[in-house]
C-alpha cells in the first residue's frame, strides 16, 4: 500500500500485463458498495498528478492507470487508438474483479477516451463525467499560439519552460498562484519516447459527434470559462447533444479539477450518489 506524501488519500498501485501491454494501475478504496470511478488522464499526465482531487472524493473508489507510454507504463511498439485502449480498460476492469457498471470520469484527452469507451462498452458505463474536454478534430479549437505549445511534451521534461508557458495553458487560477505550476510540476513524470506521440495519434481523425446523441449514460459535463486549451463553447456543445446531460461551469481554467479539487470533488461525489431517475 502507498500512502502519497502530500495526503491522507490511500492509493494501491500494481502492475498488470494485458494481452502483452503492462499498464501501471492505481486504486483508492472506497467505505461503500457503489460501483467505482475509472479515471482517464489527460494527455502525458502521469496518474499521481489527480491525488489531490481524489483525496476531496471522500468515500469514492477510484481506477485510474497510466496510460501507454505516460508514468509507469511502457510504450507500445506499434501506435493505438481509442478502440484498442477502450478493450484494453475492459479487460483491466475483469482482472480487478468488476464484471458489471463502473462509473467514469473523464479529463481532457481522457475526456474523448472516456467519450469512446462509453460508446462501445455501454454496459460498463453507468454514469460519465466530461470535463475540460471536446468532441474531438470539429472542436472549437483554442488559440494557436497556446495549440502549438501542446504539440510537443517539453513542458513535461522542462519545468523552466513550464513555468513561462503554464499560466498561457492552463489559464484560470493558474495564471494567479505560481505555487500551483511548481505543485504541478513535482508531480509531472516525462511521457515515455513514442508515448505522447502516440497519444496525439490516438486522437487524430476522431470525433464523437456522430454518435453523442446515442449516448444513454446519464452525463455530467464540467467546464472553465477560462479554459485556452479547450474554449467553453466545446462543452456547451458536448452538453447539448448528450441526452441526459447536465452542464457545470467554473469560475477557472484547464485543470481546475487540481486547482479547484475542493469543490468540484463534491460536485461529482453528488452526481455519482443521486437516485436514478
Amino acid at each position: 500500500m502507498y500512502m502519497s506524501p502530500e495526503s491522507d488519500c490511500r492509493m494501491q498501485i500494481r502492475l498488470f500485463d494485458l494481452d502483452g501491454q503492462t499498464l501501471r494501475v492505481a486504486t483508492w478504496q472506497g467505505s461503500d458498495a457503489s460501483p467505482p470511478l475509472l479515471i482517464f488522464n489527460g494527455i502525458g499526465a502521469n496518474l499521481e498528478l489527480v491525488e489531490p482531487f481524489v483525496a476531496a472524493l471522500d468515500d469514492v473508489s477510484v481506477i485510474i492507470f497510466d496510460v501507454p507510454g505516460v508514468g509507469g507504463s511502457p510504450t507500445p511498439v506499434v501506435p493505438y487508438r481509442f478502440s484498442t485502449l477502450s478493450a484494453v480498460t475492459d479487460k483491466l476492469l475483469s482482472r480487478l474483479g468488476y464484471d458489471g457498471e463502473v462509473d467514469v470520469l473523464g479529463v481532457s484527452w481522457g475526456g474523448a477516451l472516456a467519450q469512446h469507451f462509453a460508446h462501445l462498452y455501454p454496459r460498463r458505463c453507468r454514469r460519465l463525467v466530461l470535463a475540460a474536454t471536446s468532441p474531438g478534430v470539429l472542436m472549437v479549437p483554442g488559440k494557436l499560439s497556446v495549440l502549438a505549445k501542446m504539440i510537443r511534451p517539453r513542458r513535461y521534461t522542462d519545468p523552466t519552460y513550464m513555468q513561462e508557458v503554464g499560466a498561457d495553458l492552463y489559464g484560470g487560477a493558474y495564471r494567479r498562484d505560481a505555487s500551483l505550476l511548481e505543485a504541478h510540476s513535482r508531480h509531472m513524470q516525462p511521457p515515455r519516447g513514442r508515448g505522447y506521440l502516440y497519444q496525439l495519434f490516438a486522437v487524430s481523425g476522431w470525433t464523437s459527434l456522430p454518435w453523442l446523441g446515442t449516448l444513454r449514460q446519464t452525463t455530467l459535463v464540467m467546464h472553465g470559462n477560462d479554459d485556452p486549451i479547450v474554449p467553453l463553447i466545446n462543452a456547451k456543445i458536448l452538453a447539448a447533444r448528450i441526452r441526459q446531460a447536465t452542464l457545470y461551469v467554473i469560475d477557472d481554467g484547464h485543470l481546475f479539477l487540481i486547482s479547484r479539487a475542493n469543490e468540484v470533488a463534491p460536485v461529482v461525489h453528488r452526481f455519482l450518489r443521486q437516485e436514478t431517475r
